[in-house]
C-alpha cells in the first residue's frame, strides 16, 4: 500500500526492492557496482545482492524469494540475449511476469531494441549516472502502482 507523504512525495509501507545481478562466466556472479548500490540506497531503494548463482534460474529464484519488484542485470560478457531472455522466460513460466527487468553494461545499440521487444523494460548505457537509474526505478515503481 502506498500513500502520499507531502514534502517527501511517496511513503511506502513496503520499500521498493531491487535484485541486482552482475553475472560472470558459468552463471557465477560478483557484487553489483558499489556506486550503483549506493545511489539506489540513497534513493530509499532496498538493494538485494543476487548471490552466487546468477544463472537465469538463480536470479528468478532470488526475485521470488525476496519479493522484489525489479531485477537489474549488469551484462558485460556479451551473453545478454540468453541471460535476459532466460530470466524473462522463467518469470513468465513461474507467473511472476509483473517483475520489471532492467539492465545495463556493454550491450550494442542494435541489441537493445531486440531486448526491449523481448520484454526488457529499460537498458541504461554505461554513461548513465547511477542517480538517474535510481530515479527511473523510483518513478517506474510509483507510476506502475497507479498512485
Amino acid at each position: 500500500m502506498r500513500t502520499r507523504n507531502g514534502e517527501h512525495g511517496m511513503s511506502e509501507s513496503r520499500p521498493i526492492r531491487v535484485v541486482m545481478a552482475k553475472p560472470e562466466a558459468g552463471g557465477k556472479g560478483s557484487a553489483a557496482p558499489p556506486v550503483l548500490v549506493d545511489a539506489f540506497t540513497k534513493a530509499g531503494i532496498e538493494v538485494v545482492h543476487a548471490g552466487d548463482d546468477q544463472s537465469p534460474a538463480g536470479l528468478v529464484a532470488t526475485v521470488v524469494r525476496e519479493g522484489a519488484q525489479i531485477i537489474c542485470i549488469s551484462s558485460l560478457l556479451g551473453e545478454h540475449e540468453a541471460l535476459f531472455g532466460g530470466v524473462l522466460d522463467l518469470l513468465s513460466e513461474q507467473g511472476v511476469g509483473q517483475v520489471t527487468v532492467i539492465g545495463g553494461g556493454i550491450i550494442p545499440t542494435a541489441d537493445i531494441a531486440v531486448l526491449k521487444e523481448r520484454g526488457v523494460t529499460e537498458i541504461f548505457s554505461s554513461g548513465t549516472p547511477p542517480w538517474a537509474a535510481a530515479e527511473w526505478v523510483r518513478d517506474h515503481v510509483r507510476d506502475s502502482s497507479g498512485v
